[in-house]
């Protein structure tokens, strides 16, 4: 049998959802079909997408190719970084205790609350009047 030539994870954050695949390579970031720096401009979220590689130590050494739905900029990130954290476990097992140590792993099931009947808000009420 064959060794992959890549290896894939799809990663979800609030309600985005990304479709990563890791390539060996030599360290180029590409999300819908755009450098990283070009989609992303902010270094924040940059560093949220590079973590699991640089926790791994892994920063030159795959290319990954991102497809992005849905959410916005912050979940789509989250989603990214969720995405590569799953992929690079699919590449090596033993990443999975270093990942889960850094909380790359687990899914942030977060997510914006539905607004109810009679209030502003999810939360927020009417000003309350006595008189």
């Amino acid at each position: 049998m064959e060794k992959e030539s890549f290896f894939w994870g799809t990663g979800r954050r609030k309600t985005a959802t990304a479709q990563v695949r890791l390539t060996p390579g030599d360290g180029t970031i590409t999300v819908d079909d755009k450098p990283l720096e070009e989609r992303f401009p902010r270094f924040e979220q940059r560093q949220v997408i590079t973590k699991p590689l640089q926790v791994t130590e892994n920063l030159g050494k795959f290319n990954v190719v991102a497809k992005v739905d849905g959410g916005g900029i912050s979940g789509q990130s989250g989603a990214i970084s969720h995405g590569i954290a799953r992929a690079l476990v699919m590449a090596n097992e033993a990443f999975k205790p270093l990942l889960r140590q850094y909380g790359l792993l687990t899914r942030d099931s977060r997510a914006k609350e539905r607004k109810k009947a009679g209030l502003r808000r999810a939360r927020k009420a009417p000003q309350y009047t006595k008189r």
